[in-house]
This record gives structure tokens, C-alpha cells and sequence, in this order.
């Protein structure tokens, strides 16, 4: 399973189903799992769990030490992920345990893909992993939820499992052999939502690079800083990448001027050059490939290796049909997830920042010699334009700063030093989670201050067709602003908008 298939899922309604011979591999690893342990001690079938593995489990209540696994580790608490991450979360969990690798039953791929295609979604708090044994906790709340326990969404309500269930004549999952342990042992959730992420990632990053090319266009800046010429002599493909877009969108602006019909024609005759214009902007201008670019890379390096985490198997002990063996380790970990997200977030706080240094050029008219204060387009000193809302975006930044140090270098130990190094991959995918979701807001506050300027400059028949789609777009839900009004849900619309919308400049991943 790659992104793009998690992008078919989420952005069109394609459906979802399990294949036959899924079904077949499934069955076959389960019968082997069942007869290989039927004389042999294997770790979660006849022994309890973590330090307690020691204890072996009477054949009588093997099947009760599945659902008091379950139970007793449904003990998230915090705000319950968005269904949109539920869903994730399922898809990667279906996924791994598809792989004929872990031995469970058919009813636990059945009951999965139940669910994913009635869009039910077991409420799963946010706080409770640590990464390792996977995402125990979080898992835990999934499994409560097919064994018809708890509750969960479902069309937009969040009610009893066990109602949705007879509603919808389904039955609960009936757990057997180790599919308790099968079911919360992993990294599906903090890769579910890390695949999300990704998502909203991309789209992110397209739109900052759209917002990057129209600042420079506003400013009539040279287009040699993101000329083809200038950045492949750096030979990282992110920064190609986003120098590229940045050339697409501008291709036919009447605004973007050539230095060679500018400066290079210009004679001063002594030592102090005689126009106002800047020689170079600065660097929040200049500089945005070299700023991008490295986001856009992590992003792609993120993706490769949260695909191979979710077509992983991640569950322990391990079945391994063709030699006829069960194997224990440490799938379970999470620090390739934690990582990813770690460098994700620090890298979309970068892009924040980015962000909020253009705003704050447009804003400060000392700065930028060419729009009035705080883009102010009524009455100075009356009124204030968008002047209230950089404090949001400041301070939204500073946020994402300080959720940009890493999760993955926290760990520590418990479950009586039986997890001594653990991933807190979930806390890491979380926390990247909010970073993005902060990114949009600054991003939105932006393009607010964007489409003040425009209207400013009237000057519609030089801009890109790119600004001008922009633009039309930023006053469907924020109209132009010159008597002082309340902005805080026009800005909330845009965010979402922003956030649900592919954006119309596309940087190839």
C-alpha cells in the first residue's frame, strides 16, 4: 500500500475490499499458527504477556487472555482522533495483518474491512503509546471496538459500538488464538496518522510554494533566484523541484522582472547605486527553494519509509510459512515512524516560519516602501487593516517551535524496564499532526495579507493566472478588508479550505 493509494481512499471515496486470495493466505497462516502451537510455548497463545510471559496460560483461558488483553489496554485518555485518522489507522492495520505473517483469523480481516467500508470508527483517544510494543494502547481502543465494546463514530454521532453493530445486523469479532495481541502489537496507528500527514504535507508545501511565488511577484522581484540556471548548479532535487513550480506559476506574470533589463544595464557612475530598489530581496524572497527544498525532501524520504512500515509486518512473534517457523523479536518498534515524524514536523515549522516572515514583510511598510501599514486599506488610524491578525500567526509559529523538538530521543522506560528504549512514534506522528495543522492557520493569515496587497496594487492585468485564482479564491471566504470587522471564522473557513483543498500548483513528488 503507498500514499497514493491512501490519497484514492480519502480524496475520491474509492472503495475498499479484501481479495480472495488475501483471505487464502490469511486462513493458511492461522491453521499453521494454530497446529505449531498445540505442544510448543509461544509467546501471547499460552504465556501472558510482557514481563509476565513467564506464566503459562491453560488451553481453557487462552481465548479469555485475548479479550482481557484488549480490555485491560483500552486506557487512552485525551481527545479521540478525527475519523479521517481512524480510518487511516485501520487501513494500515488491515494491511500488515493481511501479510499472512501474523496468524490471526479471518473474522479479524473481515471485521476490519467491515468497518472500513461502513465507516465505522472505534474512538481512539490520543494519548496512550509509547511506541514499543507498538501502539498498544491506541490499538487497544481499535480492538475494543470490533469485539463490539466501547464506542465509536459513526455517521457523525459518537455512540455504543454494540447499537451500530445491531443496527447494521453485524456481529462482534469473536477473538481466538492471538488475535488480541495480534491487534494492538504494532505501529498502525502512529503510521495512520503519519500517512495523513503526509497528505496534508504535500498539500501544504504546494501551497506555500504557490504563496512564495506570488510574494515575489507582488514585490516585482528578479527571477533569477528561482531561475533554472542558478539552482541546478545545487544538484538536491527539492530545491529544483520547488524553483521549477515557482517557474511554472509565474511563467506568465507581466510583474517578474529579468535582472539583465534592470541592473545590469545600470551605470551608476560612482559609488552608490541611485534607485530605491533592492539589489536582492531577502532571504523569506530569495531564498524560498533553498528554504522548501529540504522540506520537500524530507517529505518524499518519509513517505518511502512510512510505505514500508505499513507493508511491514509489525506485530511479534512473526509466522513464517515457508519455513515453517514462529519467530520473536521486536517488529513492534517505531522509531522508523517516530524519526520521520520528527524530522516532518521540524521541517513544516521551518515552513511556518517561512510564512510568517513574508507576512510580516507585507505588514511593515518600513520593510516593504510599498504597501501601507499592516496592509490597511481604510482609514489610517481608524482603522487597523490586518494588524490583529500577525499576533495569531506570531504566536502560532512560536508554538510550532516549541513542538519541534523530537519525541523520538524521549524515551523512557516502564512495563518494569521490560520496555527500556521505546519509539513514542504516536507522540512524535501527533505531534507533527498539530504542527501541520497550526502551518495552515499561518499559511491562511498569509494568504489573507496576499490578497490585501493585490487588491492594493490593482494591477490584476500583469498578475499570473495563478495569483489571480488565488486571489478569487482567499475572497470566497475573506472578503477585502477596510472597515474593521471580525475575522476570526472567515480566516477558520479559509484554513479548512485550505487544508481540504488540493491546492492548484502541484510540486511532483
Amino acid at each position: 500500500m503507498q500514499l497514493k493509494d491512501f490519497e484514492k481512499f480519502f480524496d475520491s471515496g474509492a472503495s475498499f475490499s479484501v481479495s480472495d486470495d488475501t483471505f487464502a493466505l490469511v486462513e493458511k497462516s492461522h491453521q499453521f499458527l494454530t497446529d505449531f502451537s498445540k505442544d510448543k510455548i509461544i509467546y501471547g497463545i499460552n504465556t501472558g504477556f510482557g514481563p509476565m510471559a513467564q506464566y503459562k496460560i491453560s488451553k481453557e483461558d487462552q481465548e479469555q487472555l485475548q479479550y482481557n488483553l484488549v480490555r485491560s489496554h483500552a486506557t487512552g485518555q485525551g481527545l479521540k482522533l478525527d475519523d479521517e485518522y481512524v480510518r487511516a489507522v485501520m487501513l494500515c492495520r488491515i494491511n500488515t495483518l493481511s501479510l499472512g505473517h501474523s496468524g490471526v483469523s479471518l473474522g479479524v480481516i473481515k471485521q476490519l474491512e467491515s468497518y472500513i467500508q461502513n465507516n465505522i470508527c472505534p474512538v481512539i483517544p490520543e494519548h496512550g503509546s509509547v511506541g514499543a510494543s507498538g501502539d498498544l494502547v491506541q490499538l487497544a481502543h481499535l480492538a475494543l471496538g470490533l469485539i463490539g465494546e466501547g464506542k465509536c463514530s459513526y455517521k457523525g454521532d459518537v455512540r455504543p459500538v454494540a447499537d451500530v453493530l445491531k443496527e447494521l445486523n453485524l456481529e462482534p469479532l469473536k477473538l481466538s488464538l492471538r488475535d488480541g495481541l495480534a491487534l494492538i502489537n504494532g505501529t498502525s496507528c502512529m503510521s495512520g496518522i503519519g500517512m495523513i500527514n503526509l497528505l496534508h504535507s504535500t498539500n501544504l508545501l504546494s501551497w506555500t510554494t504557490l504563496t512564495g511565488a506570488i510574494i515575489n511577484e507582488l514585490v516585482e522581484a528578479y527571477d533569477d533566484s528561482f531561475s533554472k540556471e542558478l539552482n541546478q548548479v545545487k544538484k538536491h532535487r527539492g530545491q529544483n523541484q520547488i524553483a521549477a513550480a515557482m517557474r511554472a506559476s509565474l511563467s506568465d506574470s507581466k510583474r517578474i522582472r529579468k535582472r539583465e533589463d534592470h541592473l545590469f544595464k545600470t551605470d551608476t557612475g560612482g559609488d552608490v547605486i541611485p534607485n530605491k530598489e533592492k539589489v536582492q530581496e531577502y532571504y523569506s524572497f530569495r531564498c524560498i527553494p533553498q528554504v522548501l527544498g529540504p522540506i520537500y525532501d524530507s517529505i518524499k524520504n518519509a513517505k518511502s519509509i512510512l510505505e514500508e512500515e505499513i507493508s511491514s509486518a509489525n506485530d511479534n512473534p512473526i509466522i513464517d510459512l515457508e519455513k515453517q517457523n514462529v519467530y520473536h523479536g521486536g517488529n513492534f518498534h517505531g522509531d522508523y515512524v517516530a524519526y520521520e515524524m520528527d524530522k516532518l514536523k521540524i521541517g513544516i515549522t521551518k515552513l511556518s516560519m517561512l510564512c510568517e516572515r513574508q507576512l510580516n514583510y507585507l505588514m511593515n511598510h518600513q520593510l516593504n516602501d510599498r504597501f501601507p501599514p499592516f496592509m490597511n486599506l481604510g482609514k489610517l488610524g481608524l482603522n487597523f487593516g490586518v494588524q490583529g491578525v500577525q499576533f495569531t500567526a506570531t504566536s502560532t509559529t512560536a508554538e510550532n517551535q516549541t513542538l519541534s523538538f523530537p519525541m523520538s530521543v524521549h524515551s523512557i522506560p516502564n512495563n518494569n524496564d521490560n520496555q527500556d528504549i521505546v519509539s513514542m512514534g504516536s507522540n512524535a506522528a501527533l505531534m507533527a499532526k498539530k504542527v501541520i495543522d497550526n502551518s495552515f492557520q499561518v499559511l491562511a493569515i498569509e494568504a489573507v495579507a496576499i490578497a490585501q496587497a493585490i487588491d492594493y496594487i490593482d494591477e490584476k492585468e500583469k498578475l499570473s493566472a495563478n495569483t489571480l485564482k488565488f486571489h478569487k479564491m482567499i475572497r470566497n471566504f475573506v472578503g477585502t478588508i477596510k472597515d474593521d470587522r471580525f475575522l476570526a471564522e472567515e480566516i477558520a473557513q479559509l484554513t479548512n479550505h485550505l487544508q481540504g483543498t488540493k491546492s492548484f500548483l502541484q510540486v511532483d513528488f
